[in-house]
């Protein structure tokens, strides 16, 4: 069943539906006529007679047609369908449109109110989308519209709703209100954060537009869902624990040996072979011109295909983007079925591996500035002495993490003679400092929603910075799936090429058969499962 060329097929979501595949979860979604609820395809309740079953690709689609969320399979729990395709412009149009609607750091970017800005003194559209506070004041994101959205694409807004509507059949929208739904039905089951700081951090302007939304939506008014609702777990003091679908295959011991090979003591750890596999590390976030730090844990229940994250209390009012940025850092919404269908000829072993991401951008990027041309052993020596250098103290449950990693503005106002006291060369030093004073004045966004191209070219303007850091801060900061470092000496000894006169351009012309999803391929190359003809 490949979404991306042929139209839904009923009777293949059906089989995958008695299967309880978890492949195909977050791919389709099930409406029950009979009950009035729609469900995950590894929904455990008694499979459905097919003559009551409407599917759907996504969940807008389901609540449009007048379906309600199941409380037993959760569908917020889904992995997300992140689709890239190199079908009509139409297609791309609509799926990019989509991807900006799910990423609230792009909207931040236009417009985000200062925290504690009175909301009189914004102009019309800023006052009527700011987040609501007592004594009216604002914080959290700025509301996406479609002329903001048309906008950023560089099409009317005309031009967005039709196209928007023929490809998911709901207006924008009404996908983005079902997406903040998705957010603040999973903070109900999941958290025991008080109801009113949910709706607000779900993107919603008031609790009582939180209130009807829910009620028109799913039936249910937010409290009658959560005493409905599972048990949660967490009190205030402990962190907060959520739970975060993925497709398998998924290769958790890959993913976490690649954390493990760059781990840095102090802002992380990495427990490979633990009976949940986990990941902790200390995390900042600036959200509505305030910086929250923190911790986060996160850990691998692979019986159930999930992640299972939890975040220290200070980081609560950004929970919803500290969901999307873990969700990015361990790849959980790639859909293995479609990126398998081009990569496993030539990677057979490779099914389960995904591209690891970055909880930060800016950090990511000076890590790669700081791998330039020596080993990854170097380059976590040299990361090591900044963090114990510059690292902002933070407090933790474990003694291993006692850091922040460094700030941009802390490293841009450093000077290079700061960074050659650690050994970094004097070519480095200027990288590195030109992305901290972009990232500290806001001119360099790094994070998923951020425009490839333009961001591509700015990192390309700052000193030291070439194409291999380029396309590996795309891969891995921007989630760019079709990134490639085609400098990459790993990478040519891994394709062959390293005796070519060229090996970049033989390398590049190789890769040709991988498009789009060669950031998984460079992985999955450097992973040494690349199987060459004989």
């Amino acid at each position: 069943m490949d979404r991306e060329i042929t139209p839904l097929a009923d009777n293949d979501c059906y089989l995958a539906l008695k299967a309880r595949d978890a492949r195909f979860d977050g791919s389709f979604f099930t409406g029950v006529t009979s009950t009035g609820i729609y469900c995950r395809p590894v929904c455990s309740v008694k499979t459905p007679k097919r003559e009551n079953c409407r599917f759907f690709h996504h969940a807008a689609q389901a609540e449009n047609a007048g379906f309600r969320p199941c409380l037993r399979c959760r569908p917020e729990l889904a992995p997300h369908s992140v689709v890239w395709s190199i079908q009509d412009a139409s297609y791309i149009l609509a799926h990019q449109a989509a991807r900006l609607l799910d990423e609230p750091e792009v909207w931040a970017e236009d417009m985000a109110p200062t925290l504690g800005t009175d909301v009189s003194s914004l102009p019309p559209e800023g006052a009527r989308f700011a987040l609501g506070r007592p004594g009216g004041k604002t914080r959290g994101w700025p509301e996406p519209t479609v002329a903001k959205l048309a906008a950023k694409l560089g099409v009317s807004d005309r031009h967005v709703r039709r196209i928007f509507e023929a490809q998911f059949g709901v207006s924008p929208m009404q996908y983005l209100q079902t997406h903040r739904l998705h957010t603040a039905k999973q903070l109900l089951a999941d958290t025991n954060l008080p109801i009113t700081q949910i709706a607000l951090i779900s993107g919603f302007a008031s609790v009582r537009r939180f209130n009807a939304a829910f009620v028109e939506h799913y039936k249910l008014n937010p409290t009658q869902l959560r005493r409905q609702g599972p048990a949660r777990v967490g009190e205030v003091g402990e962190g907060v624990t959520v739970r975060l679908g993925y497709r398998p295959p998924y290769d958790v011991q890959a993913m976490l040996a690649f954390f493990t090979k760059r781990c840095i003591s102090a802002i992380e750890f990495v427990t490979p072979d633990a009976v949940q596999p986990a990941l902790g590390r200390t995390f900042s976030i600036e959200a509505g011109g305030k910086l929250h730090a923190g911790w986060l844990l996160a850990s691998f229940d692979e019986s159930r295909s999930q992640l299972v994250l939890r975040v220290s209390d200070s980081l609560r009012e950004v929970l919803p983007l500290v969901i999307r940025r873990v969700r990015a850092t361990f790849d959980l919404d790639a859909d293995p079925a479609t990126i398998n269908s081009v990569l496993h000829a030539s990677f057979p072993e490779g099914d389960g591996l995904r591209v690891p991401g970055a909880l930060d951008g800016y950090e990511l990027a000076v890590r790669a500035v700081l791998g330039q041309q020596i080993t990854v052993a170097a380059a976590r020596t040299l990361a090591q002495r900044m963090v114990d250098r510059f690292g902002e103290t933070v407090e933790t449950p474990w003694p291993q993490l006692t850091r922040l990693f460094p700030a941009p503005a802390v490293l841009a106002a450093a000077g290079g003679d700061a960074l050659g006291q650690l050994g970094i060369v004097r070519q480095r030093q200027a990288a590195i400092l030109g992305i901290a004073q972009a990232v500290a004045e806001k001119r360099l966004q790094l994070h998923s929603g951020a425009d490839v191209n333009t961001t591509v070219a700015a990192l390309k303007e700052l000193p030291g910075i070439g194409d291999w850091t380029a396309q590996y801060i795309a891969m891995r900061a921007l989630r760019w799936p079709d990134a490639f470092p085609a400098g990459d000496v790993a990478l040519h000894k891994a394709l062959g090429v390293q005796g070519a006169k060229n090996p970049a351009k033989e390398a590049e012309l190789a890769s040709n058969r991988w498009k789009p999803w060669r950031s998984y391929a460079v992985i999955r190359a450097w992973s040494g499962t690349l199987e060459r003809p004989a």
